[in-house]
């Protein structure tokens, strides 16, 4: 079911929302209050996924929580996963996946990522979501506009073609506002981090990022593409 044109208007739909904790608390709590049952996340559960994840176990620790297995992700981000669900007392993380058949017949290589990575995301992330996408009307992601020029525009709600809205709850916070809450609430920091990795998606498509680079340069490196086809780029700030 689509928000209505009323339900929409209610919103949150300020932009400097993610300039304090307190906000993006009273934001998310909002959403949830008002449309209770009507909203899910989605998480990669990588690199800064645990501030997000805590902040709504925080309001609802029983809001589904989706996670794409892709067949491809680091064996570190599984064991996150599993870890920062029994900390955080997550009580519905749901991991769907690609079709087993669909994989054998358009991928049985696993190959697809090497000549066509937008099709590669299509069979492992895309589909697989689009399949529960109309269960929920409101959709909370984790993006921030500081992880890459593809990402400065984006807003705190993102009204769908279909009717949904993208919830983006921290699209304002900076680096250090996210380092400093994962320090004062003690998050566990992905396994990876340590090595350099900012940004973690699957493994053949995610490195190290370089000093100087932006958060998310180690994701499909040295191609045009920059985003996986569940979200696409905002580049434009808001104004």
């Amino acid at each position: 079911m689509a928000l209505s044109a009323e339900e929409l208007t209610n919103l949150p739909h300020r932009e400097g929302i993610g300039a304090s904790e307190e906000e993006t608390g009273r934001a998310i709590a909002d959403v949830l209050r008002q449309f209770h049952g009507r909203v899910a996340v989605i998480s990669s559960f990588g690199a800064e996924s645990a501030v997000l994840l805590a902040q709504i176990a925080a309001q609802d620790a029983s809001v589904p929580v989706f996670f794409i297995d892709t067949g491809r992700h680091f064996p570190e981000t599984l064991a996150y996963r599993d870890a920062l669900t029994e900390r955080l007392g997550l009580k519905d993380v749901r991991t769907i996946a690609p079709k087993a058949a669909a994989v054998a017949y358009r991928d049985p290589e696993g190959q697809l990522v090497a000549f066509d990575p937008d099709a590669c995301c299509a069979l492992r992330k895309v589909e697989p979501l689009e399949v529960v996408l109309p269960d929920f009307d409101i959709w909370v992601t984790g993006r921030k506009r500081m992880q890459a020029a593809t990402r400065a525009g984006l807003p705190l709600m993102e009204p769908q073609a279909d009717g949904s809205v993208k919830f983006n709850p921290l699209a304002g916070w900076s680096e250090a506002q996210i380092a400093a809450f994962m320090k004062d609430k003690s998050l566990p920091a992905h396994p990876l981090v340590a090595q350099g990795y900012r940004s973690i998606g699957c493994e053949p498509c995610t490195r190290p990022v370089g000093e100087g680079e932006d958060s998310r340069a180690g994701r499909w490196a040295g191609k045009a593409k920059t985003e996986c086809g569940i979200h696409r780029p905002v580049p434009t700030a808001p104004q």
